[in-house]
């Protein structure tokens, strides 16, 4: 059965568009050996639209007015250049992939919060040593509009945002708080949800799952509320339902805090952090999510290379919860055996 055919069908699952049905716009050209900065200049360009080359000299975004006109705005710097180009709107049918693309757009972007999450952990080091209160919140306002400009060109919810949203708005949090210790970590959320009010809900995240929220997802599963439903929603423009709750989401109600991923948040609101398997568990996850190596976890780079296999060999988010459940399953009772019993 296909993806698609499995949320047409599912009353846990939010409908999706038929994944044929994708169309892009294409920006085919050519430039002049001179002058050599508009080659510059237009790479430049397509950076800022978040294009991404599938060919050479071949660029794409996804089909909509304000992509089109970005491109013949584009078409006629390039043309005034004296270089040649044409933009065509193509649907894929052989070759590259609807996926295939995606894949490259998702890839860009996760590089680009990458590196805002590099830029965030400096500026979060320099404020607690040699920064100005005011200085570093002129950088946050920077950070964010950067942040904010990446997402705007994010066009199919990439890893990474929630990882920068909750280290700019830890930092925010110990600006405010100048007297408050760094490594202070809230055990309950703002609005008071804790481990019993956790039950008997629609638990929300984003399709593709991967896996901070595979790993989240079991966590929920195994140890919050057996009976829970998990749905999978575009990363832009859903709306809560009564009854539901959202995990590693921007804006949602279980997302990253500070340095903390959404296992680990889960983990301490549902107070569930003195289960010493679980505790390593989360370094783990924390280790591949946040790529910062915090923990120094050996078994990362495993665990790592399982969840990417699984990823790489189904597409459909509920097989890649039930194939992630069977590892961490495998984990968690390696962790909680005596050590003796670990060899």
């Amino acid at each position: 059965m296909s993806r698609t055919a499995d949320r047409s069908t599912s009353t846990d699952e939010a409908p999706a568009e038929a994944e044929s049905s994708a169309r892009w716009l294409l920006l085919v050209f050519q430039l002049p050996s001179k002058p050599a900065y508009l080659r510059v200049k237009i790479w430049r360009r397509l950076q800022v639209l978040g294009a991404v080359a599938v060919k050479n000299a071949v660029y794409a975004l996804p089909a909509g007015e304000q992509a089109q006109e970005d491109l013949e705005w584009l078409l006629k710097e390039i043309s005034e250049g004296g270089g040649d180009a044409m933009i065509w709107e193509a649907r894929l049918v052989d070759g590259l992939s609807d996926d295939d693309v995606r894949s490259l757009f998702n890839a860009a972007r996760g590089e680009d919060y990458d590196a805002a999450a590099k830029e965030a952990r400096t500026l979060s080091e320099a404020a607690r040593s040699q920064v100005e209160p005011a200085d570093a919140r002129a950088r946050l306002v920077r950070l964010r509009a950067e942040v904010a400009r990446i997402a705007s060109i994010d066009f199919f919810g990439a890893n990474g945002r929630e990882a920068v949203e909750g280290l700019m708005s830890g930092l925010e949090k110990e600006l405010q708080e100048e007297t408050a210790m760094s490594d202070e970590r809230p055990e309950q959320a703002a609005d008071g949800r804790t481990a019993e009010t956790l039950t008997g809900k629609v638990w929300v995240t984003r399709r593709d799952v991967y896996v901070d929220r595979i790993a989240s997802a079991w966590l929920i599963r195994r140890f919050i509320d057996p009976a829970a439903r998990f749905k999978f929603v575009p990363a832009k423009g859903y709306s809560p339902q009564p009854g539901e709750l959202r995990f590693d989401m921007y804006e949602g109600e279980f997302t990253h805090e500070g340095d903390r991923c959404t296992f680990e948040v889960l983990l301490g609101r549902a107070d569930l952090e003195r289960d010493g398997a679980l505790a390593a568990v989360a370094e783990i996850v924390h280790d591949i999510d946040l790529k910062d190596g915090k923990f120094g976890r050996p078994e990362a780079d495993g665990v790592r290379t399982l969840i990417a296999g699984l990823c790489a060999a189904t597409a459909d988010d509920e097989e890649r919860l039930a194939r992630g459940f069977s590892i961490l399953d495998d984990l968690y009772r390696f962790f909680a055996k005596p050590a003796r019993g670990r060899q």
